[in-house]
């Protein structure tokens, strides 16, 4: 659509070359004109507006900014894990850079398309006759609330602006509360349900536009995050009840937890997968290379590009058991070894939650007929082939991302169009903030059900009743971590809780594996990786400079 009015634009400026040029309009006002008497035009511009919602398939990928992922970068993403974020720097993770940054920085991207979508709005308040006009507007409303909502858990309470301005008004812009925000973005997701159809099948074209469940999960959501203790100190129940009912608005829709996991996150854009609300979809033309990002050099693939991208030793501690044990507890503040769980740190991958086997290639794995072997060697003159001394593009961690990856029958090459959706909305996540939400309302029972049914998919053992309280907690947060890995999830999940100051100040580590080339036999080694560094400011992102000179807005406490 760009493209077509920049030809616009520039035919019509040639016609008129024999003018004054100082009567030449403005181009914006061109294409503006064109735009609104075209009904392509304006489906086009619609369309484009769902560019709002980013997709993880990125560079670097947010795990990176977390304790999932090793960041071999001290630039760009490696500001967040350095605790070297600032507002002059924070751009560099913003989700336009050639990298992604992580989606974190999204201010800029947000009110360029709040501006966006407030003109398609003032737009339909005209006489414009449109098919579907009245789902068209329901779905600006809809994309409306996910932007204010991508930007209030990122800075907090922020300007609500549902007018558009041009460059010569004189508006000053005030930053509303975090409250009023949610309210407003009810607000905008009651006008848009009435108007939305119920649902779309994976199958159908118009899978990944708005419908009323994709409004109900961003309420979900919303709603959890506004209750938890970043954004509820006082911990008003009331709020928890609005979390818990927004949930259980959608437990007795007829999606359900798709039972293969793996295949959840690598199947085409299209096939059908009871589990999905939401997602952002992808095609041939419109495709993503996500699996030469993340793969290691056996592929020809950047291993996370510069190998940053490797799962951290930190993440694989924390998946269960089969027998449903956590492999390490802490006591006193120390990481020691479950003595119930069975876990032999000399053979750390037997007996794992399946997840870790369907999220992460570590050494011995076997991914596309392909024995993974990352050990290096006790007297250091050989290697196994995927070991990060092989090459640069190895992850230095010793594991490489398998979610997301394709299956056996999909090629593994730069040429090859991945079209699987990246996932926002799916039925696991309305379990899991059921259940939390339900745990700080005081009903346990109903908590470890929640959980247990999300367990209970890849054949986990449920949680039993004697987990209670603090335990129980320990086990919600646990399982949104593992359930909902390298998903966009967990820097914010750790920030909302209020525990980042304990987590985010973790070491980042790898596993160094050794074999003795003679008898076969191996030694498992954590290797310090990272030091991390994370302040209490750092709860909320800081607002650019740049844009806090130009507003005059309040900068978030603790920033300079």
């Amino acid at each position: 659509m760009k493209k077509l009015i920049i030809i616009i634009i520039c035919v019509l400026s040639f016609s008129s070359c024999n003018d004054d040029i100082l009567d030449i309009p403005a181009k914006d006002r061109i294409a503006e004109d064109i735009v609104w008497t075209d009904a392509n035009l304006i489906r086009a511009y619609h369309t484009e507006l769902y560019n709002c919602i980013p997709h993880g398939f990125r560079i670097h990928m947010q795990s990176k900014a977390t304790d999932e992922a090793y960041c071999s970068v001290s630039w760009d993403i490696g500001i967040i894990q350095a605790g070297s974020l600032t507002p002059d720097n924070v751009t560099s993770v913003s989700n336009t850079h050639w990298t992604g940054g992580g989606n974190l920085y999204y201010w800029d991207t947000g009110y360029q398309y709040v501006r966006k979508i407030n003109i398609f709005l003032e737009k339909m308040e005209g006489d414009i006759q449109l098919e579907h006009k009245e789902r068209l507007i329901a779905e600006a409303k809809f994309l409306r609330a996910y932007t204010y909502f991508m930007l209030i858990h990122r800075f907090g309470g922020v300007p609500i602006v549902t007018e558009s301005f041009g460059m010569d008004d004189d508006i000053t812009f005030s930053r509303s509360s975090f409250d009023d925000c949610v309210e407003f973005i009810e607000q905008d997701l009651t006008e848009a349900i009435k108007d939305l159809p119920e649902k779309y099948a994976a199958s159908d074209s118009q899978f990944g536009r708005a419908t009323k469940d994709a409004c109900k999960a961003l309420r979900s959501r919303m709603y959890l995050y506004a209750a938890s203790p970043l954004f509820n100190p006082s911990n008003d129940r009331q709020k928890w009840q609005k979390a818990a009912d927004a949930a259980e608005d959608l437990l007795d829709s007829d999606y359900a937890l798709f039972p293969d996991y793996a295949k959840l996150f690598n199947q085409p854009s299209g096939a059908a997968n009871s589990e999905l609300i939401f997602a952002r979809t992808f095609s041939t033309t419109n495709f993503h290379q996500a699996p030469m990002h993340n793969l290691g050099r056996r592929y020809g693939a950047y291993g996370g590009w510069w190998a940053s991208n490797g799962p951290s030793q930190n993440l694989v501690d924390d998946y269960d058991m089969i027998n449903g044990e956590p492999p390490f507890i802490y006591v006193n503040g120390e990481k020691t070894i479950n003595p119930a769980s069975g876990y032999d740190p000399q053979d750390p991958y037997k007996d794992r939650d399946p997840r870790l086997y369907e999220s992460i290639i570590f050494d011995g794995s076997t991914y596309h007929g392909d024995l993974h072997e990352m050990w290096v060697s006790t007297d250091e003159n050989t290697w196994g082939y995927d070991s990060y001394k092989q090459s640069g593009d190895n992850p230095r961690s010793n594991y490489i991302m398998k979610k997301f990856m394709p299956d056996e029958g999909v090629d593994l090459s730069w040429q090859e169009t991945y079209t699987n959706p990246w996932i926002i909305f799916r039925y696991a996540e309305i379990y899991l903030n059921y259940a939390e939400a339900m745990f700080e309302l005081g009903d346990e029972a109903t908590c470890r059900e929640y959980i247990s049914r999300v367990r209970e998919r890849v054949g986990m053992p449920a949680i039993p009743n004697t987990v209670t309280g603090e335990e129980l907690r320990n086990r919600i947060y646990n399982e949104r971590r593992i359930e909902f890995v390298f998903e966009e999830h967990r820097f914010w999940d750790v920030r909302r809780w209020k525990i980042a100051m304990e987590i985010e100040n973790r070491p980042i580590y790898g596993m160094d594996i050794y074999k003795d080339v003679d008898t076969g036999e191996k030694s498992y080694e954590p290797v310090l990786l990272n030091e991390r560094e994370f302040l209490e400011e750092m709860y909320l992102l800081p607002i650019a400079t740049d844009e806090i000179r130009k507003t005059s807005l309040e900068q978030n406490q603790g920033y300079r």
